[in-house]
């Protein structure tokens, strides 16, 4: 089973698939360490890695080399912020392909104008409901296997209101996409309404901090969301824990001693294991070669 068909049916089943955010292999190797059936990567978390904020200013191409990293380090499925899929219905039909031949999961491709910002700071732009719609219907065709899930985002909540954001979101499900994401609600009966009046599965987007109210995922989950990402949870922890590692040994000129874990144990997490038995295998059949 591939892990588009494995996405698929973890969304089929009862609960609420809830995947945190990643931004390369170590985040992704904890988030499946951790026992969560799906990880996200984030294109803040993306940027932020390069150096940049979450104002879209990496490419495609960057993009899709990031994901295939993280998709190669985990077992379990791996769905990817594409942005607004880098340009028009030709651009975003190699998008899908790009992360498609990766081995990603699902993208979602959203409706704000290129360079897009993040989906919880003021200032963005859309295109056209008819010029989104579109790059969803091309995504959808592009895809070669047809359990690749599209996910077709809106930001239209904070520039055109709650009723153009469903309409946008129907429409795009009626075009063919896979779920719905309507991105920052900004009150607990938005969230509430916006599964009831989508005609489809849809993703909420937890975001401390930002426009929308937080909820537990168990929240959004009784409220009838199929998907729950958690984009910012380990980029935020780990930006705070390097500060107050770094301070630490500025004032103490000591590394911070943390939780006891050895060399080899930390190496253990990124399958040093797996790598010894693959040279001891190697190494008994040159013995054994030898030996004839």
């Amino acid at each position: 089973m591939n892990q588009a068909r494995r996405l698929r049916t973890l969304l089929q089943a009862p609960e609420t698939v809830v995947a945190p955010g990643v931004y390369d292999a170590i985040t992704a190797r904890l988030v499946e360490q951790a026992g969560f059936p799906a990880a996200y990567m984030t294109g803040a978390g993306a940027s932020a890695a390069r150096g940049y904020p979450d104002y879209g200013l990496l490419t495609m191409s960057e993009m899709v080399g990031n994901a295939a990293t993280i998709a190669a380090a985990i077992r379990i499925p791996l769905i990817a912020d594409a942005d607004t899929g880098y340009g028009n219905e030709l651009n975003v039909t190699r998008t899908v392909r790009e992360y498609e031949a990766r081995g990603v999961a699902a993208i979602h491709v959203e409706d704000q104008v290129a360079p897009k910002r993040c989906g919880h700071l003021a200032g963005k732009e859309l295109v056209s409901r008819d010029e989104f719609v579109s790059k969803i219907r091309a995504a959808v065709a592009a895809r070669r296997d047809p359990d690749f899930l599209v996910i077709a985002r809106t930001d239209a909540r904070a520039v055109s209101g709650l009723d153009e954001a469903i309409a946008r979101a129907n429409a795009a499900l009626a075009a063919g996409a896979d779920m719905a994401f309507v991105e920052a609600p900004q009150t607990l009966d938005e969230v509430a309404a916006i599964p009831r009046r989508v005609n489809g599965p849809c993703l909420f987007n937890i975001v401390p901090g930002g426009k929308t109210p937080s909820l537990k995922t168990g929240d959004a989950e009784a409220l009838g969301y199929r998907l729950v990402i958690v984009p910012g949870i380990l980029l935020k922890t780990i930006v705070e824990a390097c500060d107050d590692a770094l301070a630490a040994l500025r004032s103490t000129q000591l590394a911070p001693p943390g939780r006891p874990i050895g060399v080899h144990a930390l190496f253990r997490r990124f399958g040093a294991d797996e790598w010894d038995a693959l040279r001891a295998r190697v190494q008994a059949q040159n013995a054994a070669a030898e030996a004839t």
